[in-house]
């Protein structure tokens, strides 16, 4: 994967207000780590319509978090999913850990 998760687009939401960044990134972070558990328990127990919905979720904190071709393979896999094809559950969840250890690490 060569695209890495940044926060320009918070930043831009947040229009210079720090105080209004930290919150927008306290409630990603909190969703995004309760979405993924929710997704792999869906994922691992084969329930491929409910892991359609959970993806849909997951690809706007993907956008959120900058990456264009992500949300690409979000947006592909979802409607996979709804097909009961899980075929990009690899290149899905190297998305997820990228955001999971950004996230832990700013």
């Amino acid at each position: 994967m060569t695209e890495t998760p940044n926060l320009n687009y918070i930043k831009q939401l947040a229009d210079g207000s720090s105080s209004f960044e930290q919150k927008i990134l306290g409630i990603a972070k909190r969703e995004f780590f309760e979405e993924k558990k929710e997704f792999l328990n869906n994922y691992n127990n084969k329930v491929f319509a409910k892991t359609a919905e959970n993806v849909h979720k997951l690809k706007h904190k993907i956008g959120m978090f900058g990456l264009e071709t992500g949300y690409k393979t979000a947006t592909d896999f979802e409607e996979e999913l709804k097909g009961n094809n899980p075929s990009l559950y690899p290149k899905f969840i190297v998305i997820l850990d990228s955001i999971e250890y950004f996230l832990k690490t700013i």
